[in-house]
């Protein structure tokens, strides 16, 4: 980042990770910290790539893992926002990629060497801690992702995807196509379609050209199962305060939408 160190956690990148670090611990990283623009599609890392550089999204950014299957479709396992970061968050880097990494909503992210983190992790057992502490999160998501995907229907992941997607970009209008949302579910696209279809004769959500626009996200959210809340519940205990929860927010933004 250029410029006089940052001296509030307001001037911080808006990540939740970085803002959890104390004044003596981001002041370690803060000098190596570059901050870039990401496209939609962008690629992060294919799998196979080595982890150079740790990726912390900001703001509405979104980043996506993707699973390649040997028929050839990706499924995609979680979504990573401003809660985290993608990349060497406990190895020592220089360790191959295991999935394809693909910004899903672009925006603002600020970039770090893994080795410049590595550097600060020897210096503060307290970095050392959050992103460990940060590393148990994902794989919850990860657990969570796949018995998901084992047990709930089409309907309920369909739910699941949306809000957690709306909930981390704090607005009810979702850069999502019906192709996108087909391979998030790791099903056809028609299926998918057909779902969509559901939930708009049902006035849950709306289509718009590229996105989804949720009209009635009480609704949405008694359709999804409770995969997001397990997580937000293990976020919680684990590292309080640094997954989004905006859903009061957002059923007024899902109310102000449907009212016009």
């Amino acid at each position: 980042m250029s410029g006089p160190l940052a001296k509030t956690i307001e001037e911080r990148p808006i990540n939740n990770l970085l803002r959890r670090l104390s004044p003596a611990d981001f002041s370690l990283i803060e000098p190596h910290l570059e901050m870039i623009e990401a496209a939609p599609n962008d690629l992060l890392y294919n799998a196979g790539d080595n982890i150079e550089v740790v990726h912390f999204p900001c703001g509405e950014s979104l980043v996506s893992f993707l699973v390649s299957n040997e028929d050839g479709r990706d499924v995609e396992t979680i979504l990573v926002g401003r809660e985290g970061a993608v990349g060497g968050i406990v190895s020592q880097g220089f360790l191959p990629a295991y999935t394809r990494i693909t910004v899903k909503v672009g925006g603002p992210f600020a970039r770090l060497r893994v080795a410049r983190l590595d550097e600060a992790k020897v210096q503060s057992v307290s970095i050392r801690n959050l992103f460990a502490r940060y590393a148990d999160c994902m794989l919850a998501q990860m657990f969570q992702s796949t018995a998901c995907n084992a047990i709930h229907s089409i309907e309920q992941r369909t739910a699941k995807w949306i809000f957690a997607a709306m909930e981390r970009s704090s607005s009810n209008v979702v850069p999502l196509t019906h192709e996108q949302l087909s391979t998030m579910l790791g099903v056809g696209r028609s299926y998918a379609s057909r779902v969509i279809q559901t939930f708009k004769a049902e006035n849950v959500l709306e289509t718009r050209r590229g996105s989804i626009v949720v009209r009635d996200a009480d609704a949405l959210a008694a359709r999804a199962c409770q995969c997001n809340e397990a997580v937000k519940s293990h976020f919680e205990e684990v590292l309080r305060g640094v997954y989004p929860s905006e859903g009061t927010d957002l059923r007024q933004n899902a109310l102000a939408t449907a009212a016009k």
